[in-house]
């Protein structure tokens, strides 16, 4: 069987002819010997033909035809040992013959098509099966590109494979491509929409997740186009996979490292304290005692209002910490607005730059149920913001008012304004604005101290900026207030 199925193809067709010759030789014999009739000899002939047809294919079952209708003619129609036509029922034989070994042919050719295709079908199942095992040992760290294009050249012998990347914006290539084609993943990407080239067994893939195109997939061998979309699929996945575990895996060294950078934090304000305690109890013991001159006076002052700075931040790297969800303790109380906003301003030193505050309460018996000591904070933030980075000698406007949801509280400064980019993170610790990290004091502390104190009284903070209507910013609080009566 292996030496019939190995022969050329010409040899193959020739040695079919030669044996439906033989056999239709041997049943004319058998048949003549016996002295079968004409229509029991056709029956047998045609059964050769249908059975060459099935086996062979459309030409060997003609050949076989004419042959079977001439042997027909020869040993069985009238005049026997001639080929003289005496009756037109030998044509209608030939046309039997020849129309039963087209459409058997056909049959058998359809069959075999639907077989090879369901072969190469089970056969890329099996292979798709195998991809999707070896994705899921893929190394996440490294991009996976490469990594698939080598898995799919080696799993589906592919002759050339080339993987886009949209999120790392790279591609990767794995096989021999021609001069030209450097991009060719990247640009079908760029073009958003699959292709195929059966000339050159090219077929070109969008990756999507979802609605989302992650990438482009081009793949040349022969695959089917079924097969090819499954292959896609898988790949975006891989792809898709890689770029969750990226981000899980940024969240978590930004995590790690703003736990290492408070606890740090942490412990300096701790340690600041004790010596900050002493420089306080030392400035206010000389201006106590007295007997300085102006000038030592005016130094020891100064001393005491920075060790009082100091001593402040110190006090707000300690609540940053206290202020973790497992860690909260409200004690809340019937806090004023009224009187809140006075004790602020109060407190505040008078600007260098001239600005001037007005307060603007919607209702000035307004109370909130709320930590006033964590209240304070925020607004002393949002106060002293807004002197440090306003235009000098500009107004800065406190408002309060009260909706049915909500109480809010703002305070509005003209200057730099703040870009779309950056006015959430402005609320992340230790972020300060690149604009004026190096022309104005900060540590990017304070704003991360107010959004922890709004959320763990279950408000929020937001800011909005622009260069004709200034910057405001907002600190909005669950609506608890009351009218004090």
């Amino acid at each position: 069987m292996q030496r019939w199925a190995a022969l050329p193809p010409r040899l193959h067709a020739l040695a079919e002819c030669l044996a439906a010759a033989a056999i239709l030789g041997l049943l004319t014999w058998v048949g003549f010997y016996l002295q079968a009739n004409q229509l029991t000899i056709s029956l047998f002939f045609l059964l050769v033909v249908v059975a060459v047809a099935s086996f062979s294919g459309f030409w060997q079952a003609s050949i076989a035809s004419v042959l079977a209708v001439l042997l027909l003619d020869y040993y069985f129609e009238p005049p026997i040992f001639s080929f003289e036509v005496a009756s037109p029922a030998i044509f209608l034989a030939l046309a039997t013959f020849e129309v039963t070994a087209l459409a058997i042919s056909r049959l058998h050719a359809r069959e075999l098509q639907v077989e090879r295709e369901a072969a190469f079908q089970r056969a890329g199942m099996k292979q798709l099966y195998e991809l999707s095992r070896s994705t899921l040992l893929l190394d996440l760290r490294q991009p996976p590109g490469q990594q698939l294009a080598i898995l799919i050249q080696r799993i589906f012998d592919a002759a050339a494979v080339a993987v886009f990347d949209a999120n790392l914006g790279r591609q990767d290539r794995a096989g021999d491509w021609w001069a030209g084609e450097e991009d060719i993943a990247k640009e079908r990407y760029l073009l958003n929409a699959a292709k195929d080239d059966p000339q050159s067994q090219t077929s070109e893939r969008i990756l999507r997740a979802g609605v989302e195109s992650v990438g482009a997939l081009v793949v040349r061998g022969k695959l089917g186009p079924v097969v090819v979309d499954a292959l896609a699929a898988l790949v975006a996945i891989a792809i898709d996979r890689h770029r969750s575990f990226e981000s899980e895996d940024r969240a978590e060294t930004s995590r790690q490292s703003e736990t290492l950078r408070a606890a740090v934090m942490d412990a300096l304000a701790h340690e600041f304290k004790t010596p900050l305690t002493a420089v306080l109890t030392a400035s206010s013991g000389l201006l106590e005692l007295g007997g300085l001159t102006k000038p030592q006076a005016g130094l020891v002052r100064l001393i005491d209002d920075e060790a009082i700075r100091l001593n402040e931040l110190c006090t707000r790297l300690l609540k940053t910490a206290k202020l973790d969800p497992e860690q909260v303790d409200l004690k809340t109380e019937d806090v004023i607005v009224e009187e809140l906003v006075s004790d602020v301003l109060a407190s505040q030193p008078v600007s260098g730059r001239g600005n001037s505050v007005s307060v603007v309460l919607d209702d000035p018996g307004l109370t909130v149920q709320a930590d006033r000591s964590l209240l304070e904070m925020i607004l002393k933030q949002y106060i002293d913001n807004a002197k440090k980075y306003s235009t000098p000698e500009s107004q800065i406007r406190v408002e309060a008012r009260r909706s049915r949801d909500e109480i809010l509280i703002s305070v509005h400064n003209f200057g730099l304004p703040i870009r779309i980019e950056d006015r959430e993170r402005i609320f992340e610790r230790f972020y300060r604005l690149p604009e004026v990290k190096d022309a104005i004091p900060g540590t990017g502390i304070g704003l991360s101290v107010v959004r922890k104190a709004a959320e763990a009284h279950h408000g929020h903070v937001w800011v909005i900026s622009d260069d004709q209507e200034g910057t405001t910013f907002f600190l909005s609080l669950p609506n608890t207030l009351r009218r004090r009566r």
